[in-house]
């Protein structure tokens, strides 16, 4: 199967494009898009290397699936609403069984996430995937992690530690169906959450490097510290019932890619997120503050512990 007939028959495809339309779609040098008036335009980029941020030999669905959520969460991060997302996909073969498989689970993330494909490339070679996504935000109301004020309270949203379990769990059998191996390979992008907080929050980020060091970059560009309590974080029952509670902690604090949002509230808008919470069946837990002094404390009990960042880096 040569290239544009893999392009054609596997990307060039209806279910690929469930969201904002574009002027001119996949198939040209260039796809021509068009951002809402007074708004902007939001990008980030992604690549996911085999071995690295995947094992080589899951299925084809699962790595799809979790290369586009992975992505798309940078979007939620910033308030924005997706639209559209590149793909370049080097892979060794055009194995048609892999890529139908691929192309089936990216179309199921695509819905879920309404966002099309505008383009990519394909290439031979070591399997590795890079996206490109692109979101709208209303014009001012993107959300940095620059703005935390002191004495704004820390939340983050669902549970965290599930995706490092979920890692550990499918190291030793790949088709791990369980819900901890499910948050790995297909966690869920808070889109919905993260424009819900325009003009909320205070500063805000996805969690895929580990609650302390991704915390750490909001608390680096508003000048602030922070003061965590151990016990508030939210432990999923999942979780605890795999590990030990002293494993679970570890997981929440260091073990990233729960791609949850971690956001810093001004207390008196605490309520309206509590509100929030009980309407979208969503959690979302107040796990500290902000405070005057630098760097980030974790406190269990009346003990103050230092936990120095631990997670995920790449050299």
């Amino acid at each position: 199967m040569g290239e544009f007939d893999l392009i054609k028959r596997f990307f060039d495809i209806p279910e690929l494009r469930p969201g904002p339309t574009m002027a001119l779609g996949p198939g040209d040098d260039c796809a021509l898009l068009q951002v809402p008036f007074k708004h902007e335009l939001a990008v980030s980029s992604d690549t996911f290397v085999s071995g690295v941020h995947f094992f080589a030999d899951m299925a084809a669905s699962q790595i799809a699936q979790r290369c586009l959520a992975a992505s798309v969460s940078d979007l939620a991060a910033m308030g924005a609403t997706p639209a559209w997302f590149n793909l370049c996909l080097t892979m060794p073969s055009a194995d048609e069984a892999w890529v139908r498989s691929f192309s089936q689970g990216l179309a199921a993330q695509a819905q879920a996430c309404a966002i099309s494909l505008a383009g990519g490339d394909t290439t031979k070679g070591p399997l590795s995937i890079s996206i490109h996504v692109m979101g709208w935000v209303p014009l001012g109301q993107a959300i940095t992690r620059s703005g935390a004020g002191i004495g704004d309270v820390i939340m983050v949203s669902g549970s965290l530690g599930d995706s490092a379990a979920g890692l550990q769990l499918m190291q030793h059998q790949r088709d791990a169906a369980d819900d901890l191996s499910k948050r790995f390979w297909n966690p869920t992008p808070r889109i919905a959450l993260g424009q819900w907080l325009r003009n909320k929050a205070t500063a805000c980020l996805d969690v895929s490097d580990g609650l302390v060091q991704d915390l750490g970059h909001i608390l680096s560009a508003s000048g602030c510290g922070a003061d965590l309590q151990l016990h508030d974080l939210p432990l999923s029952v999942e979780l605890t019932s795999h590990v030990s509670l002293i494993q679970a902690r570890d997981y929440a604090l260091n073990g990233g890619e729960d791609f949850e949002l971690c956001f810093t509230l001004p207390s008196h808008l605490v309520t309206q997120a509590q509100a929030y919470s009980k309407l979208k069946n969503l959690p979302l837990t107040a796990i500290g503050h902000t405070s005057t002094t630098l760097g980030c404390r974790i406190w269990a009990g009346d003990k103050g512990l230092f936990v120095p960042p631990k997670g995920y880096q790449h050299f």
